[in-house]
């Protein structure tokens, strides 16, 4: 049976996605709220040449609520000359801007031509740059430079510039009227964070009477979260916003094989300890699960796992 339950999902990435399509098997009212920090691949192309915000997460999330076979042209990245590495959508998002008064606007036109089950929006209409602040004091600059960090300097904090951009007003009023508002999965300091620190956003979480629930990755990230349990994501996302901003946080509770967790780990990565003991004292209470997928190459979340607990939390 489809929920009435209002839905609002924050986020960018695969992670947002991929839990999208398994949403809007479960909810008929489904937003998604996507960061536009993203600068590097074919949206930093873009980004560069045309001047226009990045569209790649906004891409895949749109295909994740799509209702028609454009999805399928979407996806499709090109693979000779100039267009190499575009996905064709990238490429209608930017014909598509180029017709429109702004990026929302282009993104609204999206949304009809793809027939999506739910809405997806910008989190902001400007020109956002992402920058980290690590504990020696060192800056990164740009999304796509955090992610390929060299060391295992933790970063302090992360800002945008300019440092309060406009949330989009229909981004408000979608969370402020939302009965669940759920971030990730997703990378912490690049997917998660940076839509919290645009002007508005969380005001207007703290103020909802949602239920907030946060899904924690499976593995930590190179240059993110090295050595960080669900906990310490928890905390870095206090530390941007405030304390008991979210009543759950999802975790991980399943052992994960052998070989596919020494190939992650020769990669830098890490199995993400959910560490119970942790919440005892904490307002937010922890939802333990066996959540990843049956899958021999890449560690995901089972969707299906993830919505029941989704479900169960909400209703």
């Amino acid at each position: 049976m489809i929920s009435d339950k209002k839905i609002v999902a924050i986020g960018g990435g695969t992670g947002l996605s991929v839990m999208l399509s398994g949403l809007k098997e479960s909810f008929k009212d489904m937003t998604a709220i996507v960061t536009v920090a993203d600068d590097g691949g074919s949206s930093g192309r873009l980004r560069e040449e045309l001047g226009m915000l990045p569209p790649g997460d906004i891409r895949n999330c749109l295909c994740a609520l799509a209702n028609n076979d454009l999805k399928d042209i979407m996806n499709y990245r090109f693979t000779k000359g100039e267009l190499k590495g575009h996905p064709f959508g990238n490429l209608a998002i930017a014909a598509v801007n180029e017709m429109s008064d702004s990026f929302v606007d282009a993104v609204k036109k999206m949304n009809h031509l793809l027939d999506t089950d739910g809405l997806v929006i910008p989190v902001t209409n400007e020109n956002v740059k992402l920058c980290a602040y690590l504990e020696n004091g060192d800056i990164v600059w740009g999304e796509s430079n955090i992610g390929k960090r060299i060391g295992k300097e933790r970063i302090d904090h992360v800002e945008l510039r300019p440092r309060k951009p406009s949330a989009v007003k229909e981004a408000i009023k979608k969370i402020n009227c939302a009965d669940a508002v759920i971030f990730g999965p997703g990378s912490l300091y690049t997917s998660i964070i940076p839509n919290l620190l645009v002007e508005g956003i969380t005001d207007a979480i703290k103020h909802s009477n949602a239920i907030k629930i946060y899904v924690c990755n499976i593995m930590t990230q190179p240059g993110e979260t090295i050595g960080y349990s669900a906990y310490d994501h928890l905390k870095a996302i206090e530390k941007h916003t405030y304390e008991g901003i979210m009543d759950y946080i999802i975790a991980n509770d399943e052992g994960v094989n052998d070989d596919i967790l020494k190939r992650y780990e020769s990669e830098g990565a890490q199995y993400v300890k959910a560490e119970p003991e942790l919440f005892k004292n904490s307002s937010t209470k922890l939802i333990l699960g066996n959540l990843v997928a049956d899958n021999p190459e890449l560690l995901r979340h089972d969707v299906d796992e993830l919505i029941r607990i989704i479900k169960k939390c909400i209703e």
